[in-house]
């Protein structure tokens, strides 16, 4: 049978030789099928763009020394982190191809501090039908939060993130899912279904993403059409009466000219939590998620591919639980108000959540030869609300609540338009480069209804441009040199279309260059270092909400960023071991914050003078025997708010720690960013015992989060430490069919973790999800 005809052949042919003789005895058939992915399934659409000339860039042997001595020890105390298996593999680790820089290349091979998940490490995380906030601190320095329930997360990378929680509010996480921005926060939710890999990108982004990827980039790839017939599916059902199911199936249409994927996602909970108040059981807590795509694959010639996707959602749950007065003062302990199971809400109307959206995708490429011009054009829809009892309880208690406080806040038809067109080099000399150009255009209305007062609706609208391009030189064997550099053009505009405070226009626009300089030195077969300097940029802020509320829209300039990084990539002791690290240190220019809260419930923007931040990351994997995989992740980060005059205000019941200002706002300088963990630790582990044509499995995964400070002020009160979660799945795995069979358990200690607060009413916060056990059933064919 003829195959689906590869643009990049003659590179691919090259990459592959090399890969071979790298990973002798089948490592990359082993991970690959170990990792719940079809020995065949890097296909050649897979394959395009793969690229020699990045083995890049430079540092001396003390570095190396330094970071082996410091890194690699502690990992291997604690063992190691990459993608465990789904059948027992060979006695190596095996190859994690990404495209961090917009080509397929070895993850070892590319000067950027990335974590990559994929096969169990997915499958696991999202058996009890989590969304996507359950990828917080799956990967070293990646954290994720939410007080909008199962729409508008948000990402925290090396501590960096932003806690505005407006439905217009700007993060320095971008989110890229096929190649695709998907910029506003509901649209950051979409639905993970039918993936093949995530990958998060660590520090500024800005050279090839763009503005806001100041922290970095969160990317998700689906599994893409392939001309032999595949399909996959998985399904569980647990507590709850929990249902879910993940799958896709696709093949050739027209043999060697046309193919299709379809993959839908179906997940279900029923409600579960009561209403003391007004004595009705199970009105809330439960969610129905659906979702679709159709991807098509055109390769009319060699020269030719256009692949084509269509998708949509629809979500029906509830908005985040607040639960009143759940802390003592003094204590960020849970209290005796908390029962996970019973609220006391007197509005809110059990906190219904409804989002519906759709989008579209083209994605063309054309290979001159020389070089190959790849154009994507992209539109997204999105519309929904979500309303909630934010004080968590009613006129009783549980314990002061000052006053009740009911809104709703919700989009509608929001419409976003990118397009990106780049020509890379498709040769194998010393010289690789690609150049480009981005466009992104958005518009929609956000409508905030306080109940004590009409709607408000107010407009926003973004448009933005740039041009960017990076090349590459191999200098020698060992070293490769890469630069980079972006120009982008940001604008927004806000009005309001309707309500009682008809406040003026905001408008607010700037521009920027941003660059990036890489060295990346290979020591020897397994061992390679790199250096990376990289400049980044927000584009400036608009907050309007607060209109509704009689107040004053805000606004944030542009915040910018220096990042300095030293990277070690490894493989260890006959390729058992996978130990990649590095160090890092940044210092942005009015970063952008949001007060939230306070005694007046603002959501104020403001930008602080200065900010740093150093840490570390490790990631790692120890091929213990071929079935017995431990792997783990590190990360450490150290941030601190510079602004000696900069003072918010604080809440309206807790402690705050901060020194105060005669009017009593809280002095923030020297305190560290909003929800910024101080270190994560994540774990997994598998062993396989074979039996027949399968085997018996266990896999456990396990994540621990320091010290995290919920708002810029401090208090006894808003954080958290030393919070874990814990899961297991134990089950037999029929490698000749291509199916198992298991029990799982998430969240298997059923612990109650604090996720976040709301600071102007009570001692309000709002937890983690409760303990799922069910059974699961995965197939591949």
């Amino acid at each position: 049978m003829s195959q689906v005809r590869n643009i990049g052949d003659a590179i691919a042919r090259k990459f592959l030789k090399r890969r071979d003789a790298r990973y002798p005895r089948g490592g990359d058939l082993a991970y690959r099928s170990a990792n719940g992915i079809a020995a065949n399934a890097w296909t050649t659409t897979q394959r395009r763009g793969v690229s020699t000339g990045y083995l890049m860039h430079s540092l001396n042997s003390s570095l190396r020394r330094a970071l082996t001595l410091s890194c690699g020890a502690a990992a291997l105390v604690t063992a190691m982190a990459a993608a465990p298996a789904a059948f027992a593999q060979d006695t190596k680790v095996g190859e994690v191809i990404i495209t961090a820089q917009k080509r397929s290349e070895n993850l070892q091979d590319v000067p950027v501090s990335v974590a990559a998940i994929s096969g169990e490490r997915l499958q696991s995380t999202f058996a009890a039908g989590d969304d996507i906030l359950a990828l917080s601190a799956k990967a070293p320095g990646l954290y994720a939060e939410s007080s909008n329930g199962r729409v508008a997360p948000r990402f925290y990378i090396r501590g960096l993130g932003n806690a505005d929680f407006d439905l217009a509010a700007s993060q320095p996480v971008s989110i890229i899912q096929d190649e695709v921005v998907l910029e506003n926060v509901v649209l950051k939710s979409s639905p993970l279904y039918d993936l093949d890999r995530v990958e998060v990108l660590r520090g500024p982004q800005g050279t090839l993403f763009g503005r806001n990827t100041t922290a970095g980039i969160v990317k998700f790839d689906t599994i893409k059409p392939s001309e032999e017939m595949k399909g996959r599916a998985s399904a569980s059902y647990g507590s709850f009466n929990t249902f879910t199911f993940d799958g896709g199936v696709g093949g050739a249409l027209v043999e060697g000219k046309v193919a299709a994927r379809a993959s839908v996602l179906f997940q279900h909970r029923d409600d579960w939590i009561d209403n003391g108040f007004t004595k009705k059981k199970n009105v809330m807590g439960g969610f129905n998620e659906r979702a679709a795509r159709l991807q098509l694959l055109f390769t009319p010639n060699e020269k030719l591919d256009a692949l084509f996707n269509v998708h949509g959602r629809d979500l029906d749950g509830t908005a985040a639980v607040f639960r009143a007065n759940v802390l003592t003062k003094g204590s960020n302990k849970l209290n005796a108000n908390y029962d996970r199971d019973t609220v006391y809400f007197d509005a809110g109307a059990n906190n219904p959540q409804s989002y519906k959206g759709y989008g579209a995708s083209a994605n063309i490429g054309y290979d001159f030869g020389v070089a190959k011009l790849t154009s994507i054009t992209a539109y997204e829809n999105t519309h929904g609300y979500s309303r909630g009892d934010i004080d968590g309880g009613n006129t009783t208690g549980p314990g002061f609540i000052p006053f009740q406080s009911d809104t709703q806040d919700g989009i509608k038809d929001l419409d976003q338009w990118t397009q990106e067109i780049r020509l890379a080099s498709n040769t194998d000399g010393a010289l690789s480069w690609q150049v480009g150009g981005f466009y992104f255009d958005t518009k929609y209305a956000i409508q905030t209804n306080p109940f004590f007062a009409p709607a408000t609706t107010l407009q926003q609208e973004n448009t933005a441009w740039a041009i960017f391009g990076q090349a590459s030189y191999k200098v020698s064997d060992q070293l490769s040199l890469t630069g980079g550099l972006r120009y982008t053009d940001d604008e927004k505009d806000m009005k309001v279309l309707s309500g009682p405070n008809m406040a003026a226009p905001v408008s607010v626009s700037d521009s920027h260059v941003s660059w990036d300089l890489s060295a990346f030195y290979s020591v020897n077969e397994d061992v390679s270092v790199y250096a990376k300097v990289a400049s980044g940029f927000r584009g400036p802020s608009i907050q309007g909400r607060d209109i509704a509320f009689f107040s004053p829209a805000s606004a944030a300039k542009s915040e910018t960023i220096m990042s300095y990084e030293l990277g070690l990539k490894s493989e260890l002791f006959d390729r058992r071991v996978r130990l990649n690290g590095a160090v890092f240190a940044y210092t942005i220019d009015d970063p952008q914050f949001s007060a939230v809260g306070g005694g007046s419930n603002s959501n104020r923007l403001i930008n602080a003078k200065k900010g740093e931040a150093y840490g570390l990351e490790l990631d790692s994997e120890f091929v213990v025997t071929p079935n017995f995989v431990v792997t783990a992740g590190y990360s450490y980060a150290h941030t601190e708010i510079k602004d000696s005059t900069l003072a918010v205000a604080p809440c309206a019941a807790c402690t705050v720690t901060d020194p105060k200002t005669a009017s009593g706002a809280a002095l923030v300088n020297g305190n560290p960013f909003p929800n910024a963990p101080k270190y994560t630790f994540d774990f997994t582990a598998r062993y396989a015992y074979p039996v027949a044509s399968g085997e018996l499995f266990a896999f456990t995964d396990w994540k621990v989060q320091g010290y995290t400070n919920l708002f810029l002020y401090e208090s006894k009160e808003f954080n958290s430490k030393g919070d874990f979660e814990g899961g297991l799945k134990l089950g037999y795995a029929n490698k000749e069919g291509g199916w198992e069979v298991a029990a799982f358990a998430r969240n298997i200690t059923n612990e109650s973790n604090i996720k976040g607060a709301i600071d102007f009413n009570n001692l309000t916060a709002f937890v983690n999800e409760p303990r799922v056990i069910g059974v699961s059933i995965d197939a591949r064919f």
